[in-house]
């Protein structure tokens, strides 16, 4: 993966970079793998996909007819953004898993000249090609009063968040459905501790519906979602020295109504053996086997309610689509 900045002359007067995905050691991310390939139920952490075409393939992904999450969330924060009970004169965006930061995009496009000249943006985000890429774009579109670019992992370190006042954190693309409940709630809790009163939570989550329309959308008719799903495959190979061959697996997405969430597997099309790294260690996987390469948990008001009080947080504004499909709810501590 591209996590590192191996670039000259990044930083501008007004952007500046931190790296700190070089805190965790490689061995880390080498052991995390290890672990979901060794287990009888294997998995692969779903953020081993961002690499650098990972990253494009996804956002391929989220202009599909069949991928309404993306969509429906763009379209309903350009509908509330002027609407949020924020003040973002001399505010700090904290944005969590940036991406391609369109969606943060959508939400500065809404602010006067003057108050994005006050604003300071910090996307943080575990692929440097992606987060790249966006800050230049940012900074060409914007006037703001600085950038400074995150390298790292979210997820396991929050510790690395500038600690200063006056924050609003976003956590868009219902990546919070990524987590398990456990996961969830701790991730929570951790952020809420970082948090100083007054500060601002603002989290895109996609809602329980339809279990046809869920499945269409893991399941797009171009199969761009199942190059995406395999490429995590070639990811693996590059980091524990796997022999994946990915036309060996298929892409395999369902709705678990139970769990109310989409699970992604690839499923073994034959019997498979790979050695790990250059061990005599062989891993065999049976056909018809899966590795687990990630979940989408859905969402309704009961989950946002527990979510919140797990937290200690306080829900400030919930804001919904016209058919309720998505949500984007304002906490603050």
């Amino acid at each position: 993966m591209n996590y590192t900045m191996n670039k000259e002359n990044l930083g501008t007067n007004k952007v500046s970079w931190l790296n700190y995905y070089d805190k965790i050691e490689v061995l880390s991310a080498e052991d995390e793998i290890y672990e979901g390939l060794r287990a009888e139920k294997k998995f692969i952490s779903p953020k081993y996909f961002y690499n650098e075409l990972g990253s494009e393939l996804f956002e391929q992904i989220t202009h599909l007819k069949e991928y309404y999450p993306s969509r429906t969330e763009k379209k309903l924060l350009a509908e509330v953004a002027p609407l949020l009970s924020i003040d973002f004169n001399g505010i700090n965006i904290m944005e969590l898993g940036s991406g391609d930061s369109s969606k943060i995009t959508i939400l500065l496009e809404h602010l006067s000249s003057e108050t994005l000249a006050s604003i300071h943006y910090y996307p943080m985000d575990i692929s440097f090609s992606a987060i790249e890429k966006a800050v230049k774009q940012i900074e060409a579109d914007f006037t703001l009063k600085a950038i400074t670019a995150i390298v790292a992992d979210f997820i396991t370190q929050l510790k690395f968040v500038p600690k200063i006042k006056n924050r609003l954190f976003c956590f868009f693309g219902s990546t919070i459905g990524n987590l398990n409940v456990q996961e969830r709630n701790l991730f929570l809790q951790e952020l809420a501790l970082i948090m100083e009163p007054g500060d601002y939570l603002l989290i895109g989550m996609d809602n329980v519906k339809n279990k046809s329309v869920l499945e269409a959308a893991y399941n797009d008719s171009m199969g761009i979602t199942a190059d995406f799903n395999k490429n995590i495959l070639s990811v693996c190979n590059k980091i524990v020295g796997t022999h994946f061959n990915t036309e060996d697996f298929d892409h395999y997405a369902f709705y678990n109504e139970d769990e109310a969430r989409i699970e992604m597997h690839l499923r073994a099309n034959k019997d498979i053996n790979t050695h790990i790294k250059e061990s005599e260690e062989t891993l065999f996987i049976r056909k018809g086997n899966t590795i687990h390469t990630e979940n989408s948990h859905k969402f309704s008001l009961k989950h946002i309610e527990s979510m919140a009080s797990t937290a200690n947080l306080q829900i400030k504004q919930i804001f919904q689509d016209e058919k309720k499909w998505f949500s984007l709810v304002l906490f603050t501590k």
